[in-house]
């Protein structure tokens, strides 16, 4: 697993060197943009707005635009002069209870890891005090110079840790159009059987259980056209019409979804 931050983590005043590695990965299937008639990648080129030509990266710089077509630059020294020290460790802020944090505001997920030989017990020590504590530490980080908030928890055999958004980067959801027209009330049936659909699909959570229905297909899809498959056409599919009554559907999905009972078959007793 390549290491992709390094640094330590401050727990008072005590400084346990680690390691973040990616815990997660991106699945999805890369497709390429071809040309239709040689069936070759089409290449992209950094051009300039301006004058039209392509420019090479080392003339290319940062900048902000302060208003439309005006530009102020910003150097790389100017930008890392504003991060000082603080790319060099973690340091834990409060600790809260995890039940308090919205998933609306989890980013990505990282391992952490020991560094050293001689951070580790002091790593052990953070772990097990988190994790008997049953709460995470809040941190900020800063990765690829960008600062992030970050939870810290304990995660099988060790830690994990979580950028956040900030509260100003999560959009609030009274900007959703349609809201203010919510029923204050709704009838008494539907929202029984609609509480009765809840219970029967309410399930234990085993993420095994779930899987990219989508990308199977797709990596099923090329496999074949690879292998000179010839690739079964679907029939269209009938268009569903919108369900007028609501409590109709609700009652047909929980008839659909009723838990089927199993049949057993009773031995007659031989005299």
């Amino acid at each position: 697993m390549r290491t992709m931050w390094k640094g330590s983590i401050q727990f008072g005043l005590v400084y346990i060197p680690i390691k973040l590695y990616t815990a997660t990965e991106d699945k999805d299937i890369r497709l390429r943009m071809l040309h239709k008639e040689c069936m070759s990648p089409i290449n992209y080129t950094r051009t300039c707005s301006k004058c039209g030509k392509a420019v090479a990266n080392e003339d290319i710089i940062k900048g902000y635009e302060y208003t439309p077509g005006q530009f102020v630059a910003l150097s790389e020294k100017e930008l890392d002069d504003l991060q000082e020290d603080v790319d060099k460790h973690i340091e834990i802020i409060n600790f809260v209870k995890l039940s308090e944090i919205d998933p609306i505001y989890y980013e990505k997920s990282y391992f952490i890891g020991p560094d050293s030989g001689n951070g580790l017990r002091a790593f052990s020590l953070l772990k097990q005090a988190i994790q008997d504590s049953e709460k995470i530490g809040i941190a900020n980080i800063i990765i690829r110079s960008k600062q992030h908030l970050a939870a810290i928890r304990s995660f099988e055999n060790g830690m994990l840790l979580e950028t956040l958004y900030y509260p100003d980067e999560v959009r609030k959801i009274q900007e959703v159009p349609g809201l203010g027209d919510l029923t204050a009330e709704n009838a008494q049936k539907e929202m029984d059987i609609a509480n009765q659909l809840i219970n029967q699909l309410t399930t234990e959570f085993k993420p095994d259980q779930y899987k990219d229905d989508y990308r199977l297909k797709l990596e099923k899809l090329i496999e074949e056209k690879v292998s000179g498959i010839p690739v079964e056409q679907k029939k269209d599919k009938v268009a569903q019409h919108n369900v007028v009554d609501l409590l109709s559907a609700l009652e047909a999905s929980v008839k659909e979804t009723k838990p089927k009972r199993k049949t057993t078959t009773r031995r007659r007793k031989t005299v």
